[in-house]
């Protein structure tokens, strides 16, 4: 069978690179491709073995991308794991996709390559399988959906109304009254409620086995329909003297519904995080145009707008403070209550609060491009992802029903052998249909998941998956690099020693001047303190950077060399340098056209809460190592006063990566603290990354975690939360697999009835949602 895909390419610079393509995609077997350098698509058709993913490897290999997209659908109608698991397998189907479905949740989140697939289709394909589904924009995850809430509370209280009167009829029963209510009375009460409420099952069921699954409604339907059969055959025959099960078919199916009633307010206040993120974001602003201060909708704000923020209003947009001073809440930022000041040249966002003061505010970002539309994008990803753990769970919702389906056969002959009573084995067999709940198992770890990262985004802790959520818990070597980490990031000039003639301003003049080209932390401390002091910058030219070392320049005709005082003064007398490193200074040296200059010493500070956070890693079983690229009295100083046993000096960001791979080596689960860039080698060879940043940073996904605060606290707090968050997950698993161990085999034996087993298969599902919810219970 053919198959014509249209794939968009990036990276080609010119028409011999498309050439280059379409030769080794026509190499694939069956393949026919063509490739358009205009407009960057390869039109590939595919006849024989190979597929999409192989046509995008191939594509790979010749140093070219395809760009992958990601689409994420709202689904309806899922009644329990197995309804996912089915969902997921046909979304799979598709060539090249890479779909993961949600129950708990309730979306699908596809990946494929551009241009190969669309939303039509996926919807398309999950209607066939018997749900629904609608787009959902990234910027706007799904809401809790008030109306099917509403319908759910009419469906129950129309069943419990009709079932109460079956209920009074078994209550009279105990006291040896019968046919209080009427048989053909009891019928039609029954009628209503399995075909009217009851009617969803029987859809549910018909969906999932036409599409050759079997998922909770099936157990349901088939459990329900023999307990109303039995008993309306027994009714209309005339059989007095047989007892019926109406009370049994009509109450399953209301305890049913309130189980499910129950577990839909639960697990809308899991995914309350991203209610709560939403609403930080006003629904209008207040803006200067031609002169004049009106109010506008959110979705018309444009950026380079003037924005005006009075006290006690939250933020509309991400942008620069034009005038004006105020105190800015910035918590869901940063997870930091303590208000932060802003003035005019200062960076704010949206969703912050303002709450002393008034701002006017230039906008930088709107809408979906602020970094509040980042966060929440961020968390649901993240809520929507499955964790590892999850494989079990639903490797055995995929074969679950079909195994208790074989369970209640196996019930009902062997207890009218033992029994010779069919009714009796009818009823047992009915029980073990109905107690039989695939749902616990399929909501155990996505809960859990949906409030962990729910509650990390509110302090400022930003899980990329589930998968990094559950990595951290297995954390027990962190590896920090000192600057801005350990310390505020923030060096500043302490003394400066001119040499050989040089005076103080010469020789920070010069300095100042070569490191203007630089971006290095110690840079701009030597800029900052020669703005200080009056200085102005001389022209420099033939600037080149040595990555660990220094810079080198010329200034005025003479050659100006900065940097660490081993490679500034190659061969020359350190013990002045020396001298300051012992004292816990940082040292650069400076030589002009190769004589010693001057040396300049630089602090520092320790941030108060980095030994704090140092001891409560320690006694939760992580190791702190730091890296520095300082010289070895530093380090050993810094690493003194913060308790941490094991550091090492020297150490150039290229070299970050080689130690955090040797101490892989020891064995040691290694997460990396950097700032998701200048340490991305190192970030990408750790277990577990954290990108340290504040809200000043756009790009929140440069690592598996990264943290709104650059504080070593909160890599203490995300440790704790994803350890918390796994407890709760195995605590969930655990009741899951023992309800089903325990409850199947009771029903089997006859010791649950078919109204208790119902009751019973309710209240699994509601118990591990609320077990998840005590999550919430967590503090630093």
């Amino acid at each position: 069978m053919n198959t014509e895909v249209s794939l968009p390419i990036s990276g080609m610079s010119c028409a011999a690179c498309a050439t280059r393509i379409e030769k080794v995609l026509n190499r694939l077997d069956g393949v026919d491709a063509s490739v358009n350098f205009a407009t960057e698509t390869a039109q590939v058709r595919l006849a024989g073995a190979a597929g999409v993913p192989d046509v995008v490897g191939a594509i790979a290999k010749a140093g070219y991308t395809v760009p992958e997209e990601t689409l994420t659908l709202a689904i309806s109608g899922m009644t329990c794991a197995a309804c996912a698991l089915r969902i997921e397998k046909v979304l799979n189907r598709a060539e090249g996709v890479s779909a993961s479905v949600n129950f708990a949740t309730e979306t699908a989140t596809l990946r494929y390559p551009g241009g190969q697939y669309g939303a039509d289709v996926a919807i398309a394909a999950v209607r066939k399988a018997g749900y629904d589904a609608r787009l959902q924009q990234q910027d706007t995850p799904q809401a809790h959906d008030e109306g099917a809430l509403r319908r759910s509370w009419l469906a129950f209280g129309v069943a419990a109304v009709l079932t109460l009167p079956l209920m009074f009829e078994m209550g009279a029963m105990l006291q040896g009254s019968h046919e209080v209510v009427p048989r053909m009375w009891q019928l039609a009460l029954a009628s209503l409620v399995q075909f009217t409420v009851g009617l969803r099952f029987y859809r549910g069921a018909w969906h999932a086995l036409r599409g050759g699954s079997a998922n909770m409604d099936v157990l349901i339907a088939l459990g329900t329909t023999m307990a109303w059969g039995y008993s309306a055959a027994v009714t209309l025959a005339g059989w007095h003297d047989a007892h019926i099960y109406f009370e049994a078919s009509a109450a399953i199916i209301t305890l049913v519904l309130l189980g499910k009633l129950l577990e839909a307010r639960a697990k809308g206040r899991t995914a309350g995080a991203i209610a709560e993120l939403l609403a930080l974001q006003p629904k209008t602003a207040r803006v200067e145009r031609d002169g004049q201060l009106v109010d506008i909708a959110i979705g018309d704000l444009v950026v380079g707008d003037i924005v005006i923020v009075r006290q006690g209003e939250p933020l509309p947009v991400d942008g620069r403070v034009e005038d004006g001073n105020a105190a800015i809440d910035e918590a869901m930022l940063s997870g930091e209550s303590a208000p932060v000041s802003k003035a005019a040249g200062d960076s704010v966002y949206a969703g912050t609060r303002n709450l002393e003061g008034m701002l006017r505010i230039r906008a930088s970002a709107t809408g979906g491009a602020t970094q509040l539309a980042d966060i929440v994008r961020l968390v649901a990803q993240a809520q929507g992802s499955k964790a590892p753990i999850q494989q079990l769970a639903d490797k055995i919702s995929a074969v679950f029903v079909p195994v208790v389906v074989a369970i209640a056969v196996v019930t009902f002959f062997a207890t009218a052998w033992w029994t010779g009573s069919w009714v009796t084995a009818l009823m047992h067999a009915v029980a073990v249909l109905v107690i039989a709940c695939p749902c616990a198992l399929g909501l155990a770890t996505p809960t859990a998941v949906m409030v962990g990262v729910g509650l990390g985004a509110k302090r400022g802790i930003l899980f990329r998956n589930a998968e990094a959520l559950q990595r951290a818990r297995e954390v027990n070597l962190l590896v920090v690099d000192k600057t801005g980490t350990l310390t505020e990031g923030k060096p500043a000039v302490t003394e400066v020693v001119p040499q050989n003639g040089f005076d103080l301003n010469t020789v920070m003049q010069l300095a100042a001047s070569a490191e203007a080209g630089s971006e290095h932390p110690l840079a701009r401390a030597v800029l900052t303190h020669g703005e200080a002091l009056g200085l102005s910058r001389l022209p420099v030219e033939d600037f080149v950077a040595a990555p660990g070392h220094g810079v080198s320049a010329k200034i005025d005709g003479r050659a100006v060399r900065i940097g660490v005082p081993h490679w500034a003064l190659p061969g020359g007398d350190l013990t002045e340098a020396e001298r300051l490193q012992q004292r816990g200074q940082t040292v650069i040296a400076m030589t002009v056209d190769d004589v010693p200059a001057g040396l300049i010493g630089i602090v520092d500070t320790v941030r108060p809460t980095s030994k704090a956070a140092v001891a409560q890693l320690q006694q939760a079983g992580v190791e702190v190592v730091m890296l520095s690229g300082d010289n070895e009295a530093v380090a050993a100083s810094v690493a003194a006063s913060l308790g941490i046993r094991r550091y090492r000096a020297g150490v150039k960001p290229a070299d970050k990566a080689d130690a955090v791979q040797a101490f892989r080596a020891e064995g040691k689960v290694v997460a990396m603290a950097g700032d998701g860039v200048n340490d991305a080698p190192a970030l990408a060879a750790a277990d577990v990354s954290f990108a340290m940043r504040t809200g000043a940073d756009a790009a929140i996904e440069a690592a598996d975690i990264t943290l709104m605060h650059n504080d070593l606290a909160h890599i203490a707090d995300a440790l704790s939360l994803s350890r918390a968050t796994m407890r709760k997950i195995r605590q969930n698993l655990f009741f899951a697999f023992a309800y089903n161990v325990l409850g199947i085999p009771l029903a089997a034996f006859g010791l649950l009835s078919p109204v208790i087993a119902g009751a019973a298969m309710a209240a699994s599902s509601v118990s591990v949602v609320s077990n998840a919810l005590l999550l919430k219970r967590w503090h630093r």
